[in-house]
């Protein structure tokens, strides 16, 4: 039997998790998980809400490290994983996704000389002023196995040097979720608790700091929210950094005149799926709702000017489009006309049995 450390850490990582420690419970006389949470995400909606919305037990430990520098809170990890690592002598340590926690913990296993697997592996943007992007190459380049979405990730890691036998392509583990999830997402009443249910909306999330810390780019953006949402209501839940710089850079009048523009509080991961399995159109920065719009075969305009999920825009419903105004209102409008995506696939093993093929590569 194969013990597993699980780590969560951010809101993205629970929706990887979740379908990974449920497969290990269905594989008991295989498999013996253990879920760390590192407290990175300490909001009660950005935390609880979707333990309890994915089914995910109670954390067996929690760190409870909270806030702070991307050094400051990458170092409060290692010093309160180490010890956790230390007592359990898991076979395994499973990371995911590449938040700073991510980093963290596979770097205190790779100093005790612990296996761990970095699930989520081998994506890049090729943009390193993005924190993530950094925790991407660093992560994967200390793992001792390497669980691809796509084959494009694949190759990526060919072409730093990893050995292919490190390499596994599993397909997307966020799906796995999305699958076990969409239909109790539906029952789900926050369209009408929005008012939204029976017509068009779209939808929006905004959350990176090159975005929403910058005042000229946060502004056109605006400037362009502000036209699209005169077509169809927009439903923002708003990120809490997001909320933070509306109100310093004076924005906050600018959105309540925006009759179409609706924010709410962040949701869970049900009330969320609910909204944007329906919406006409999703606009994000974040990177999971690009792979999941592409399933779902929603148009998703990404706020940035790289990705690092391009099989969402080779195969999928994704089209990056900067924070410019014009382009971002161009092609909402060529969404909502249909002349958007043409041809759209859903990518190879995105068939909700990632987490299957992970714990096989495990016990290999």
């Amino acid at each position: 039997m194969l013990k597993v450390i699980n780590v969560v850490g951010a809101r993205p990582n629970f929706m990887k998790v979740a379908p990974i420690v449920d497969a290990m419970k269905r594989r008991k006389e295989q498999f013996a998980p253990l879920v760390v949470h590192t407290g990175q995400h300490y909001d009660s909606m950005m935390s609880e809400a979707f333990f309890r919305d994915l089914n995910l037990p109670e954390p067996d430990v929690y760190l409870g490290v909270g806030s702070g520098t991307h050094a400051a809170q990458t170092a409060a990890v290692m010093a309160q994983f180490e010890p956790v690592v230390t007592r359990e002598k898991p076979d395994w340590v499973l990371v995911v996704g590449d938040v700073n926690s991510t980093l963290a913990c596979a770097l205190v296993c790779a100093k005790l000389g612990v296996k761990v697997g970095h699930v989520e592996a081998g994506l890049r943007s090729r943009d390193r002023t993005m924190p993530e992007e950094i925790n991407r190459l660093l992560t994967d380049q200390i793992s001792d196995l390497l669980f691809t979405p796509s084959q494009d990730a694949a190759e990526n890691l060919r072409a730093e040097g990893i050995p292919e036998e490190r390499i596994r392509f599993v397909g997307n583990i966020m799906i796995d979720s999305l699958f076990k999830q969409l239909t109790r997402a539906k029952e789900s009443p926050i369209r009408q608790e929005l008012a939204v249910s029976g017509q068009d909306y779209a939808v929006l999330t905004l959350h990176r700091p090159s975005n929403v810390d910058n005042l000229d780019t946060l502004g056109r953006i605006i400037d362009a929210l502000e036209e699209i949402s005169e077509r169809l209501p927009i439903v923002f839940p708003v990120h809490p950094r997001t909320r933070k710089t509306i109100a310093e850079f004076g924005f906050g009048e600018r959105i309540e005149k925006a009759k179409g523009l609706r924010l709410t509080e962040p949701l869970g991961y049900l009330d969320f799926l609910g909204l944007y399995s329906r919406a006409r159109l999703v606009l994000t920065d974040s990177g999971g709702l690009q792979e999941e719009t592409t399933v779902l075969g929603i148009p998703c305009l990404t706020l940035r000017e790289s990705t690092e999920r391009p099989i969402t825009v080779e195969l999928g419903t994704n089209t990056i489009v900067g924070t410019e105004r014009e382009k971002i209102t161009t092609a909402a409008f060529a969404a909502l006309n249909g002349s958007l995506t043409t041809n759209r696939r859903v990518p190879p093993l995105w068939d909700g049995n990632t987490a299957d093929r992970i714990l096989d590569a495990l016990q290999e």
